[in-house]
C-alpha cells in the first residue's frame, strides 16, 4: 500500500473471443491464473520496483457485485467484511464516458494526473467497447438457475427475483427463448427452452417458484448447465443466469468442485451471470462461479436495481464483444521508480500469459468499459513516455486475437487531480480509495470527510445519480466507523 500512500496523502485539499461457435465441448478452464502464477503483481499492498517487475498483466473483469453488497451493508448500518471489498469493482461500477471504437474491439485510454506529495501521481488505464444495436443483436438462449432454498424466503430475494424475471420476460425479442430451472434440496426443471411467443407460459412458471428446502447450488447449476447444452444454438448467445444468495450447504459449496461438476456442459460459448441477492450473501462463491465460468458477478438489493441489471443491462449486453481479454501495461522504467495496481488481485495474471491465447481472461459485452488505475513514483525529472498499455482479446466467434495499444507521456499528465482534470478521473480515485478504506481503514492520507466533499463536489459537477449516491454511502460508513 506504500505507492497509493505517498500518491494520495497530500490530496486532501479543497473540495474532492470463443472457440468456434460448433464447437460445443470446449471445457471451461479449471481456474483462472493463479496468485502463484504472477508473483510480482499479486502480493496485497505491494509497490513494484520497475527494475524488477517492469509489466503488469491481469484479467479484465465487469463484476460489480462487491460494491452492490457493500452498498447495502452500509445502508443497514454495517461495514462490510473487508474481503468481500475489491476495489476495482466499486470503480467499474460508474460510468467512464470514453470514447467508443468504430468496430467490435476496444478503444484505449490513457490518463492521470499528478500529485501534491513530489513525484507522485496516479495513472488510469481505460478501455471501452462499442454499444450494441438492440435491434440487430442475436437471439438469445437464456437458462435462468433459481435459488428457492428456505434462506430465499428473507424479503428482498425470491420476491424480488420473481419480479425481475416477470419484468425481463417482457423486455426480449420474439427470437428470444428462455428455460428455467429451481433448486432448493434438488434441482428441478420449471420450464424448458421456451420461446418468448409463448410468454403467458413462461410469466405462469415465474409464479410457480416458491421456497423449500436446503441449497443444493451444485445441483442447480449442473442441472442449468445441462439444459442450456440441451438447447444449444450456434447462431444464437447462449447464457446462463444464476440468482442466489450463494450460500450453499447442501452437495459440493466449493466453487472449484461446482465448475468441476459443469465443465464437460460449460462450453466457452455458455457464458454465466451471477445475481446476487439477500442480505447474507456468499460473495466468494458467486464471484468465483463468473470469474471462472466466462461471466460476471452482480448483485440486486432493490426493485430498481434489478431492473437496472435485468431491463436494462442484460438484454443490451448479451452478446460478448471479447472473451478471455486482458490487459498488459508496461512501465518505462527510467521514468517510472515503482508502481501499485489498485485492486485486481484475484485477476492478475503472469506477464508471458498475455499472449498465450490458452490461459484464460475476462469476458467483455457490449457498451462495457474496464478501468484500472495505478499510483506511480516518478523518477525525478521524469519525462517522454511513462507507460503504454495494450488489451488484447479474441473475437467470440471464430477466436481470431486481436490487440489495440495506447500510451501516456509525462507532458499529459495533469497537473494536480483535484483541479482541472477529468471529472470521472477523480470519481474513480475517490472510489477506489473509498473501497481501500473499507477494507484496510486506511484512505491514504484522505479521511472520510475529506472523500465525502470531494464525492459531493464531482456529484454536482457530473449531475450524476450513481456519484450523488456514493457520496452519500461514504457519510453512511463515518457515521458508523
Amino acid at each position: 500500500m506504500i505507492a497509493l500512500l505517498v500518491v494520495l496523502a497530500a490530496c486532501g485539499g479543497p473540495g474532492g473471443a470463443g472457440t468456434d461457435a460448433h464447437d460445443r465441448a470446449a471445457p471451461v478452464p479449471a481456474s483462472k491464473p493463479s496468485a502463484s502464477s504472477a508473483p510480482v503483481t499479486t502480493e496485497e499492498g505491494k509497490e513494484n520496483d520497475t527494475e524488477t517487475a517492469q509489466v503488469s498483466t491481469f484479467a479484465l473483469d465487469v463484476d460489480t457485485a462487491s460494491y452492490g453488497y457493500a452498498r447495502r451493508t452500509l445502508e443497514e448500518g454495517r461495514w462490510p467484511e473487508p474481503a468481500q471489498v475489491r476495489p476495482e469493482e466499486f470503480v467499474n461500477s460508474f460510468r467512464q464516458d470514453y470514447a467508443q471504437p468504430g468496430d467490435d474491439g476496444f478503444t484505449v485510454h490513457v490518463d492521470g494526473a499528478r500529485m501534491p506529495e513530489r513525484n507522485t501521481a496516479v495513472l488510469r488505464v481505460g478501455l471501452q467497447t462499442r454499444a450494441a444495436d438492440a435491434a440487430s443483436r442475436r437471439p438469445a438462449n437464456l437458462t435462468f438457475v433459481v435459488d428457492v432454498s428456505g434462506s430465499m424466503a428473507e424479503p428482498g430475494r425470491l420476491d424480488l427475483v420473481k419480479q425481475a424475471l416477470h419484468t425481463l420476460v417482457d423486455q426480449l425479442a420474439p427470437g428470444d427463448q428462455v428455460s428455467i430451472v429451481s433448486f432448493s434440496d434438488a434441482a428441478r426443471l420449471v420450464a424448458s427452452m421456451t420461446p418468448l411467443t409463448a410468454r403467458a407460459d413462461l410469466h405462469a412458471a415465474v409464479d410457480r417458484l416458491a421456497v423449500e428446502g436446503s441449497t443444493n447450488l451444485e445441483d442447480g447449476l449442473v442441472t442449468g448447465y445441462q439444459e442450456a447444452a440441451r438447447a444449444f444454438r450456434p447462431a444464437a448467445t447462449n447464457r446462463v443466469i444464476l440468482l442466489s444468495d450463494g450460500l450453499a450447504n447442501t452437495g459440493s459449496t466449493a466453487w472449484q468442485a461446482i465448475l468441476d461438476r459443469v465443465k464437460e456442459h460449460a462450453g466457452r460459448q455458455i457464458t454465466l451471470l451471477s445475481v446476487g441477492v439477500g442480505r447474507d450473501y456468499g460473495d466468494e462463491l458467486m464471484e468465483q462461479l463468473a470469474d471462472n465460468g466466462d461471466g460476471a458477478a452482480v448483485y440486486v438489493s432493490t426493485v430498481e436495481q434489478a431492473r437496472q441489471v435485468f431491463v436494462e443491462r442484460l438484454p443490451a449486453t448479451l452478446e460478448l464483444r471479447a472473451r478471455d481479454a486482458k490487459a498488459q501495461v508496461v512501465f518505462n522504467p527510467s521514468a517510472v521508480e515503482s508502481y501499485r495496481l489498485i485492486g485486481y488481485e484475484n485477476r492478475a495474471m503472469a506477464t508471458e500469459d498475455f499472449r498465450d491465447d490458452a490461459r484464460d481472461g475476462g469476458e467483455v459485452g457490449p457498451g462495457h468499459s474496464v478501468t484500472a488505475l495505478y499510483a506511480v513514483k516518478l523518477r525525478p525529472g521524469a519525462s517522454g513516455q511513462l507507460a503504454s498499455a495494450t488489451v488484447r482479446w479474441q473475437e467470440p466467434d471464430t477466436r481470431t486475437p486481436a490487440e489495440a495499444s495506447a500510451s501516456v507521456k509525462s507532458a499529459d499528465l495533469g497537473d494536480a487531480l483535484w483541479e482541472g482534470t477529468s471529472s470521472r478521473l477523480q470519481v474513480d480515485v475517490v472510489a477506489a480509495a473509498f473501497a481501500l478504506h473499507l477494507r484496510d481503514r486506511e484512505a491514504f492520507g484522505l479521511g472520510l470527510r475529506e472523500l465525502g466533499a470531494h464525492a459531493t463536489r464531482l456529484a454536482s459537477a457530473t449531475e450524476d445519480a450513481a456519484v450523488s449516491e456514493l457520496a452519500g454511502l461514504i457519510t453512511k460508513a463515518a457515521s458508523i466507523g
